[in-house]
């Protein structure tokens, strides 16, 4: 049985302890959902991207995943899906 994404977030929206996990992973989130933007406007499935990138289908879910993701890595994401890496800083809130 699947539990609908939304029945999630309602559950655990107001929870402390999640918002303060989920906070703590922003990064990885922002560059996880970066790079599968990029893969979907690019129309490519993993294994698609795996195979233009000369590696497994479960090694682009890794990277996807956000996390210990190398400049290497994401420069050779950003070439097989056709973009241009850009980082930027941006300052936090005070």
């Amino acid at each position: 049985m699947t539990i609908p994404y939304e029945r999630t977030r309602r559950k655990f929206a107001d929870d402390p302890e999640f918002i303060r996990e989920r906070e703590a992973l922003e990064d990885e989130f922002t560059v996880a959902d970066a790079m599968i933007r990029a893969r979907i406007a690019a129309d490519l499935t993993q294994a698609q991207l795996a195979e233009r990138m000369g590696v497994s289908q479960p090694a682009i879910a890794k990277l996807e995943s956000g996390k210990s993701v190398s400049l290497n890595s994401l420069k050779r994401y950003a070439q097989a899906t056709g973009t241009k890496l850009k980082v930027e800083f941006i300052p936090r809130p005070a």
